[in-house]
C-alpha cells in the first residue's frame, strides 16, 4: 500500500497535471462528440457543415446557387454566390475574421441573431471543425471586388488572410482533404450518399439550386457525373418524390406554408393504398427522426381536425368502436420542416425538438390547412374517413394477432420457437442470433457455431413482405411471430399501438446470414424491409447485422483461399498459378460447418455489415420502390445498380 502512495506522490499530480484542451486541439482530441463518428457518416458530415453555411445565406436570402465537387483524390471543394466571409481585421481575436471562422470553434455568423435569424446545422461547429479534421483546407473569399484566401494544415493557418486578386463574383470556395489519421475506416466519399443529402436540402429550401459534381467518374459524352437539385416547390415536391412508387389515394398534396406565433411552418402530406405511416419531421433542415414537439404537434392537429370532420360528416354512426391517432395516419407520407430561432434538442442523438412553442404552431398550421382542404375537396376527404375506418377495422384484428405475439414472448423459455437453437450466455450483450435462411443451411450454422453465445434461428422460406401486407397479416405471420418471439421484443403499450419494448431483448447482435445469390439478396432485402417498418429502434440501436459469406474457394493443392468477389478470386487464382480449381458457393448449405465457422460466423475472422440509416426519407422511398407494387422504378433501380449485384444464371 505505501508504495503505491509513493508512486503516486512522484507524478505530482498538481493543477499543472490538468490538461486543458481548447478548440481545435479538442476537436482533435475527441472528433466524435463533434461530428458523431470518424466512420464513413462521420466523413459525410464534414461536407455537410461545410454546406450548412452556404444554406445559411441562402435562407437569408444572400445565395442562389451552391456546388459541391468530389475531387478525384476524394478531397472536396464547396462553392456558394453567397456574400463572402468576411475578411475584415476581427477587434478581439486581431486577426482576420475569416481566420476566425475557419480556426475558432462557436465563431460562426450564426451565434449572431443579426446575421442569421435561423441557421441550420445541429452542433453549430461549422467549418472550424472540418478544418480541425482536415490535413488541408482552403478557403477562397470572393468580396468586395476582390479575391482573398488562407490555407491551412490541421487546423493551423500557414500565413494571414491575404490579397490575391480582383473579381466582380462574390461567394466563398473552400477546399479540404479529410485528415487520414482520424478517419482511418475510409476516405472515399460516396456519391449517392452525398446525392441524397444534397437532394433532401433542395427540397427544404426552394428556389435554391444545388449541384454535385464527381470528377473521379466520367459519363460517356465525357462530362463528369453530376447532378442538379433544384425545387420551387419545396416540400409538395418532396412528398411527390418519396410516394412516386406508391399509389395516391387522393388527387393533389395536401400543402401548408406559413408563419404561426413566430414559427415559420412548412407542411406537406399525402394519403396513399399503403399501411405504412411515413412521417418524417425537419428542424432547420436538420432530420429529427426522433420527432419532437413539432412532431406531435402534427399528430394532435390531424387527428383533431379529421376527427372533427368525419363525426359531423356522419360516416362514424355505424362503427362500434373508438378511432385511433394511428388509424388517421395509415397510409399517409407527410413532411413536417419548422424554422426555430433557438432550438432544444433532446433524445439520445440529440435529434428530437423540445421546444414547446412550436407544438402549437405546427397543429394550428396542421389544422388550418386541412380544414380548408376538406371543405373544398368534399370527395376526398369521404375516400380519407373510409380508409381510416378500414384502418380502425384493421387495427382491432391486428391487437387480437399482437396479443398472441406478446402472450408467446413473455412466457418462460419453453415459449421461444420450436426451431430456435439458444445459446447458454444469458447477458444479451455477448449474446448474438442468426437469421439464417432455410432449414439445411440453419442445421449446418447448429452445427459450427460456438454454443456459448450463438444462438440460430432458421427461417422457411421467403418471409412475408410487410410492404404490401396490412399490419394483422404481418403479426399473424409466423416466421414473423418466431422473430418477435425469439428476441423478446414486444410490440404495442396503450399510449402508441406501434411502440417497441427492447427492454427484454435476448440478443444485441441480430445477424442476417442468407445465400451469396439472388434469392438470398431477396430474402435478406425482405427481412430488413420487416425491420425497418416494424423494428426500426432496432436498426438505429446498432442491433442489426449483415453476414458475408464467401462466395468462392480457391484450391490448388494443399493451398486454399476464400474469395468473396471476383477480383479477390482472379488474383487469388493468378497467385496460385495454373491447375488452381474453383468452388463456387450458390448456397450456405454447401459449406460444412467448419467452413461456415471459419468464413462466416468466427468473430475473429468473420466481416459482418453493421445496418445504418443515413438518411430515414432516402431509405423510406427505397424500400417502398424495392418491396412495393410499382415494377419500373425498381427495375431502373436494378438496372442502374446492376454493376454491384452478382447475377447467377
Amino acid at each position: 500500500m505505501s508504495e503505491e502512495k509513493e508512486a503516486f506522490n512522484e507524478h505530482n499530480y498538481s493543477a499543472d497535471s490538468i490538461q486543458a484542451l481548447e478548440g481545435m486541439e479538442h476537436v482533435r482530441m475527441r472528433p466524435s462528440m463533434y461530428i458523431g463518428d470518424v466512420g464513413v457518416r462521420g466523413l459525410h458530415h464534414l461536407v455537410y457543415e461545410v454546406v450548412d453555411n452556404s444554406i445559411d445565406e441562402a435562407l437569408a436570402g444572400h445565395c442562389n446557387n451552391i456546388t459541391v465537387i468530389i475531387n478525384e483524390d476524394n478531397s472536396i471543394t464547396t462553392e456558394d454566390d453567397g456574400r463572402g466571409i468576411p475578411v475584415g481585421l476581427h477587434k478581439k481575436e486581431g486577426v482576420s475574421a475569416l481566420e476566425v471562422v475557419m480556426t475558432k470553434i462557436g465563431a460562426g455568423g450564426k451565434f449572431d441573431k443579426d446575421s442569421y435569424k435561423v441557421s441550420g446545422g445541429l452542433h453549430g461547429v461549422g467549418v472550424s471543425c472540418v478544418n480541425a479534421l482536415s490535413e488541408s483546407l482552403k478557403a477562397t473569399v470572393y468580396r468586395d471586388g476582390s479575391i482573398y484566401e488562407q490555407e491551412y494544415e490541421r487546423g493551423k493557418a500557414l500565413y494571414p488572410v491575404k490579397q490575391t486578386g480582383e473579381t466582380e463574383r462574390r461567394g466563398t470556395t473552400v477546399t479540404f482533404k479529410p485528415d487520414p489519421t482520424i478517419f482511418k475506416q475510409t476516405l472515399e466519399y460516396s456519391y449517392d450518399t452525398l446525392a441524397s443529402r444534397l437532394r433532401e436540402l433542395a427540397f427544404l429550401n426552394k428556389g435554391i439550386t444545388v449541384h454535385l459534381i464527381d470528377k473521379r467518374t466520367k459519363k460517356e459524352d465525357g462530362e463528369f457525373e453530376g447532378e442538379t437539385f433544384h425545387s420551387d416547390e419545396g416540400l409538395k415536391e418532396f412528398i411527390t418524390y418519396l410516394d412516386a412508387t406508391r399509389e395516391p389515394l387522393i388527387k393533389k398534396v395536401i400543402a401548408f406554408e406559413g408563419e404561426k406565433n413566430g414559427v415559420p411552418v412548412e407542411v406537406a402530406m399525402i394519403y396513399n393504398t399503403s399501411y405504412a405511416e411515413n412521417l418524417h419531421s425537419y428542424v432547420n433542415n436538420i432530420n429529427t427522426h426522433e420527432g419532437g414537439t413539432h412532431l406531435s404537434g402534427f399528430r394532435r392537429g390531424l387527428t383533431h381536425t379529421l376527427k372533427k370532420y368525419a363525426d359531423e360528416s356522419g360516416l362514424l354512426k355505424n362503427l362500434k368502436f373508438d378511432i385511433s391517432g394511428d388509424d388517421f395516419r395509415e397510409g399517409l407520407t407527410a413532411i413536417i420542416s419548422v424554422k426555430v430561432q433557438e432550438p432544444q434538442f433532446e433524445g439520445q442523438t440529440k435529434t428530437k425538438l423540445g421546444n414547446r412553442e412550436v407544438s402549437a404552431s405546427v397543429s394550428q398550421a396542421v389544422s388550418e390547412m386541412l380544414t380548408d382542404y376538406l371543405e373544398e375537396h368534399p370527395d376526398d376527404a369521404k375516400t380519407i374517413v373510409q380508409k381510416v375506418i378500414l384502418a380502425a377495422q384493421a387495427r382491432h384484428a391486428a391487437q387480437k394477432a399482437r396479443d398472441m405475439v406478446q402472450r408467446k414472448t413473455v412466457m418462460s423459455i419453453g415459449g421461444l420457437p420450436g426451431k430456435l437453437s439458444d445459446c447458454s450466455e444469458q447477458d444479451p450483450a455477448k449474446c448474438e442470433v442468426f437469421l439464417v435462411e432455410g432449414d439445411s443451411a440453419g442445421g449446418t450454422a447448429k452445427q459450427g457455431r460456438d454454443r456459448a453465445f450463438q444462438a440460430i434461428l432458421p427461417l422457411r422460406g421467403k418471409i412475408l413482405n410487410v410492404e404490401k401486407a396490412m399490419q394483422h397479416k404481418v403479426f399473424e405471420n409466423e416466421e414473423i411471430k418466431n422473430i418477435f418471439t425469439a428476441l423478446g421484443v414486444t410490440i404495442g403499450t396503450e399510449e402508441d399501438p406501434r411502440a417497441l419494448n427492447l427492454s427484454k431483448l435476448r440478443y444485441h447482435k441480430v445477424v442476417i446470414m442468407c445465400d451469396a445469390d439472388i434469392d438470398g439478396s431477396h430474402i435478406a432485402t425482405l427481412i430488413l424491409t420487416f425491420f425497418f417498418r416494424y423494428m426500426k429502434e432496432l436498426i438505429e440501436n446498432g442491433h442489426i447485422y449483415i453476414a458475408t459469406p464467401p462466395l468462392y474457394l480457391v484450391k490448388r493443392g494443399a493451398k486454399k483461399q476464400y474469395a468473396w468477389n471476383d477480383a479477390e478470386r482472379d488474383e487469388i487464382v493468378s497467385n496460385f498459378g495454373e491447375g488452381s480449381k474453383i468452388q463456387r458457393y450458390k448456397g450456405l448449405g454447401e459449406m460444412n460447418a467448419s467452413q461456415l465457422w471459419d468464413t462466416t460466423m468466427n468473430p475473429e475472422f468473420r466481416t459482418l455489415r453493421l445496418v445504418q440509416i443515413d438518411n430515414g426519407t432516402e431509405a423510406d422511398r427505397i424500400f417502398s420502390m424495392l418491396m412495393g407494387d410499382e415494377v419500373p422504378p425498381r427495375r431502373d433501380f436494378i438496372e442502374k445498380n446492376a454493376v454491384y449485384a452478382n447475377i447467377d444464371a
